[in-house]
């Protein structure tokens, strides 16, 4: 059973260095999977892929990490025709950038 964090403790990870593996205490090969699950997603396509995506990209008001993260979460390019899923991109832009201190 893990141990229950202090009061104060934000649940955030320590911030002295660790020395461990970099899974923690978790299963290596669920990580060692995941991770090469994530470099093949984003590994970096062809010249003339990227310059069609930032083309689109742009075309629509989105940048090109954006339309990308659409192609891989979705599986589709977004077109003309996806003005209501553009506008929840756009739309989850300007929450990331609301700041609490204001």
């Amino acid at each position: 059973m893990s141990r229950r964090p202090k009061r104060s403790h934000n649940g955030g990870p320590p911030l002295d260095d660790y020395d461990g593996p970099p899974w923690g205490k978790g299963d290596a090969y669920v990580f060692l999977a995941w991770r090469a699950a994530h470099d093949k997603a984003w590994k970096a396509p062809g010249h003339a892929v990227m310059l069609m995506r930032l083309e689109r990209a742009e075309r629509l008001g989105l940048t090109y990490e954006e339309y990308t993260l659409e192609i891989l979460e979705r599986g589709r390019h977004l077109g003309e025709d996806d003005d209501d899923r553009v506008a929840e991109i756009r739309r989850a832009r300007r929450r990331k950038r609301i700041s609490h201190f204001e």
